[in-house]
């Protein structure tokens, strides 16, 4: 199981300090969470990752289930032996991927709308790809096309294969485009599902239940007391957030104040450098996004100026570092110059380097914050 302590509440927002005890460490919070979907951060080892300062990881239950199978993982010793990982480790339920490989890839859309569509996904409709019961989810594998059904109970024995520290309770994450009734359906279904979850649970990993109800207050308060109310040791926020980020914080507190105070609350998927302040803000005190590595692969740095495209010839005259106010091991040792070079040249150095970089400056900037928080300042 894990202990969680709230060390100091700021007097100026919702933001708290927290350590997050677990059985392979403590966690000093707010904590940024690296994506290791498959077990890994794409591009590093795990001991790279460990100089990042990154506290904490989430693999994906889903793809770990299709390969390279939940019981192979348990052979080697659980998911922490597996990918040599000594830190704390959690495993969503596989819930995102209903959203994701359904109507969010039938629709071409994320958890936040970037752009109007005149798509509505009304009760009763089905994605393109899978078959969602009442039980759970008939996906179709984008590997080699086999069935695969996870619902509650089959979430919860794979996660209790892989051994993670943490693991979610199965949900639906439904679509921004979802309207009222559908995510007012779905709702029912996934809070039927938490309770299942919490039923079928057999060991003593920290069970969280996620909290959905798209961009409608009424079912997301509902979710919040309803999830709040059960037994569980923590809680994430899961769903889309509306039409675009300035909706978000809002979104966040009707969720936040419903939630028990005394419980680690996480924030699923959710994280770039500008949002990183407004959902701690709101008394959010862990948050994964696959921000840092998926951009570093595409050339893209996040930096105290901002983000630089590495792919821009001008930077291959640019001897200065990625960020003169960082000192990982890239910026203390590689120019601009020469990573646009790596890039230019389609060397994967060069996503190493930033991928490293990215994720130190996000860790940096959550240790900066926390450092704010300690001195009354956010």
């Amino acid at each position: 199981m894990i202990g969680f302590k709230i060390i100091k509440k700021s007097k100026l927002s919702k933001a708290r300090l927290g350590v997050l005890k677990t059985p392979h460490g403590e966690i000093e919070t707010p904590a940024f969470v690296g994506v290791a979907t498959q077990a890994t951060i794409k591009i590093l080892t795990t001991e790279e990752v460990l100089k990042t300062k990154t506290q904490i990881l989430i693999a994906n239950t889903y793809h770990l289930h299709q390969r390279p199978g939940e019981h192979i993982v348990a052979k080697s010793g659980g998911v922490h032996k597996f990918m040599n990982w000594p830190g704390a480790l959690m495993t969503d339920s596989g819930g995102f991927q209903v959203f994701s490989l359904g109507f969010g890839s039938d629709h071409g859309v994320g958890k936040i709308l970037k752009e109007k569509k005149d798509i509505v996904v009304k009760a009763d409709m089905q994605p393109q790809k899978m078959r969602i019961t009442e039980d759970g989810v008939h996906f179709r594998s984008p590997i080699d096309g086999r069935e695969i059904f996870i619902g509650p109970k089959e979430s919860i024995r794979i996660q209790e294969k892989l051994g993670a520290d943490i693991i979610f309770a199965f949900d639906e994450c439904t679509s921004p485009v979802a309207d009222y009734e559908y995510t007012k359906r779905s709702l029912r279904k996934s809070h039927r599902w938490a309770k299942q979850c919490l039923e079928y649970q057999k060991t003593n990993q920290a069970l969280f239940g996620i909290t959905q109800g798209g961009k409608f207050k009424d079912l997301r308060i509902e979710s919040a007391k309803f999830i709040g109310s059960l037994p569980f040791a923590g809680f994430g926020i899961g769903g889309e957030f509306g039409n675009d980020k300035k909706k978000m914080a809002a979104m966040i507190r009707w969720v936040v104040r419903e939630l028990p105070e005394n419980k680690p609350r996480h924030l699923l998927g959710i994280g770039h450098p500008e949002d990183i302040p407004k959902i701690i803000k709101e008394g959010i005190d862990t948050f994964d996004c696959i921000a840092p590595t998926h951009y570093a692969r595409r050339g893209v740095a996040f930096t105290s100026e901002g983000r630089l495209d590495m792919n821009r010839r001008t930077f291959l005259q640019d001897k200065k570092p990625l960020d003169n106010s960082c000192d990982c091991t890239t910026c203390s040792n590689y120019s601009r110059s020469y990573i646009t070079h790596l890039f230019k040249a389609k060397e994967i150095t060069g996503m190493h380097l930033l991928t490293f970089h990215n994720l130190y400056f996000f860790n940096s900037l959550v240790a900066g914050i926390r450092e704010k928080i300690k001195k009354g300042k956010i």
